[in-house]
Parts: C-alpha cells; structure tokens; sequence
C-alpha cells in the first residue's frame, strides 16, 4: 500500500500514526497495528529520500573528457541545473 504514497502523503499518514499514538487512548492491539504500520511508512520514506539523494548525482565530463559522477551540495543544485 505504501508503494502508491508519495512522499508527502506517507510522511502526512506517519504523522497521524504518531500522533494516534501520542494520544495513548487505543487499545493495546490498536496500538501495536499503528506502530508496524509506522514503522514501514518510515522504512519507505527512508527509501524515497535514499532515492532522492541519489537523483542529485550529477554526471560532468573531466578535462580528459571522461564523465565523471559529482555529488551535489545542497547549496549548489541551482548552480548544477543552470549548467
């Protein structure tokens, strides 16, 4: 189920599950079905943002004309993407 969620929407449902739990008033079954369906949304937002992070790779050729694979500071995307 979590494979259709963006990003965004599994991290929004996250907070709910959170905060359900914060709350402290469900049962003790309710409560252990909450914290696994926490645990996988934050095992998949951990996969999205791991994806994330491996999409601002940027490919540059070097003085040799080689390609060569460059991570990018957060500060320097638009730097990159104006290239």
């Amino acid at each position: 189920m979590e494979s259709r969620l963006s990003f965004e929407e599994a991290f929004r449902e996250l907070e709910k599950v959170v905060q359900a739990l914060e709350r402290g008033t469900t049962t003790l079954d309710e409560a252990l079905m909450l914290y696994e369906r926490g645990v996988r949304l934050a095992a998949y937002c951990e996969k999205l943002l791991e994806n994330a992070e491996l999409r601002i790779r940027v490919l540059q050729r070097n003085t040799q004309g080689e390609v060569e694979l460059h991570d990018v500071e957060e500060g320097d995307l638009d730097n990159w993407m104006s290239k």
